[in-house]
């Protein structure tokens, strides 16, 4: 409402919006910045994102910020689904490290999505390419630049993170593999050389416990 106020720059406005606000410094900015930065917007100023909970007491938490303010927190998050889509729909074709090399086109395919309807078939999921439509709605045309740049520096960060994640899990295998030989060695060589005895099965034998406590195992069957 107050930036509403601002948008209509009548002397009216100002008074009411000098009784509201406790800062009288902050009224040129509602009255010059603000009323340009949301000239187009019929409305609907604010954004609520529900973060994690705080830590301590578990008690929920939520960020309220401006719509296309400079550091637009769902304009992050969108570009950032912008990536993983657009990621996940080359490697359903190419490995990832022919992705990493010949990099995605993230701005281009940004440019054909937010022509698509919510229905229509494209490399984005249809919530992602909504909220893709949304962020830039308002914004010039070089949002479009900007979001597909976020989006393939996030993409590259994903697979970044995928080959990092694949060379210590074969690292960590490498060194199991290591491990477990090492105690199979040993195992091995400090099994103990001693004559079965009297009702001690050997592994893989079959006979009946009877058949051992009776002193069968003394006696090994000879093919």
């Amino acid at each position: 409402q107050i930036i509403t106020l601002g948008k209509r720059g009548t002397e009216s406005a100002y008074k009411r919006a000098q009784a509201f606000v406790l800062k009288p410094a902050v009224l040129p900015k509602l009255f010059g910045t603000f009323s340009k930065h949301y000239a187009k917007h019929p409305g609907g100023y604010t954004r609520i994102h529900r973060i994690d909970n705080r830590a301590g007491d578990n008690a929920p938490m939520a960020l309220l910020e401006l719509v296309a303010n400079p550091r637009n927190f769902k304009f992050e998050m969108t570009a950032r689904a912008v990536g993983r889509d657009l990621l996940t729909e080359q490697l359903r074709r190419n490995a990832p490290r022919t992705v990493l090399n010949s990099g995605v086109d993230a701005t281009e395919s940004i440019t054909k999505e937010v022509k698509l309807g919510a229905r229509d078939k494209g490399e984005l999921r249809p919530s992602t390419r909504i909220n893709l439509q949304k962020v830039v709605k308002y914004r010039a045309s070089s949002a479009l630049k900007e979001i597909g740049k976020r989006a393939s520096t996030w993409i590259e960060t994903l697979l970044a993170i995928r080959l990092q994640q694949k060379r210590a899990q074969i690292a960590t295998n490498a060194s199991a593999d290591a491990k477990n030989k090492a105690k199979t060695s040993n195992y091995v060589e400090k099994f103990p050389k001693a004559t079965i005895r009297s009702g001690a099965a050997v592994p893989g034998d079959v006979r009946s416990a009877v058949r051992l406590a009776k002193g069968a195992i003394a006696r090994p069957h000879r093919p």
